[in-house]
């Protein structure tokens, strides 16, 4: 397969897992399904929008430049002296590049927030209040600590789910782009299609 094929291939790929991203950074604002009454209400790691600017938004950009670099027929550049697709698939790199620190940012921050656990209104003894009462992470391995979050209903599994999907996209996106890094590299060393770079057999 070509290189610009391939990158074309990554940006398809790349597309829907930002859309789905950005989706779940917006459920996010939305605890348990519902509004929030008070913005406190929220968990602080989705005020930093790992989902929207760094797997959304920063992912769409190389996606589209990705998709981009194949516009034509993949032995077209064969012969051609132009330098065009080469200094393209080299520029891929430096987008795909900022793909990586989007999608980086994203799992970092869905890490710190799957640590931390939500804010919901915790129950200590007779005392309720809105807090983050997980913030040492022995909730993961101690489910009867999740009973003492009384409201939003469900808030941990919401966190949780929705942390969840964030970390293992951002973890693919990050990976997808990071291939893009190789493949531009290549086509920018090999020309569009390396199994006919320098060979006029496949020319018309």
């Amino acid at each position: 397969m070509c290189s610009g094929s391939f990158a074309k291939c990554l940006g398809i790929t790349l597309i829907p897992l930002a859309i789905l991203c950005v989706l779940c950074n917006i459920l996010l604002f939305f605890p348990g399904g519902l509004v929030a009454e008070d913005n406190d209400h929220i968990t602080k790691e989705v005020w930093y929008f790992g989902g929207i600017m760094g797997s959304g938004v920063l992912m769409i950009l190389p996606a589209l430049v990705f998709l981009g670099l194949k516009n034509n027929d993949c032995c077209g550049c064969c012969g051609n002296e132009s330098c065009g697709k080469r200094f393209a698939m080299f520029t891929s790199i430096i987008f795909a590049a900022v793909g990586v620190l989007g999608a980086g940012y994203s799992f970092i921050v869905s890490a710190v927030a799957i640590h931390n656990g939500p804010t919901c209104l915790y129950t200590n003894g007779t005392t309720e209040s809105w807090t983050n009462p997980f913030v040492d992470g022995d909730y993961l391995n101690n489910h009867n600590l999740w009973q003492g979050c009384k409201a939003p209903e469900g808030i941990v599994t919401w966190h949780l789910t929705l942390f969840s999907m964030l970390l293992v996209m951002g973890l693919l996106q990050a990976v997808l782009c990071s291939i893009q890094v190789i493949n531009g590299l290549i086509g920018a060393i090999c020309g569009d299609c390396c199994g006919c770079c320098g060979s006029t057999d496949g020319a018309v």
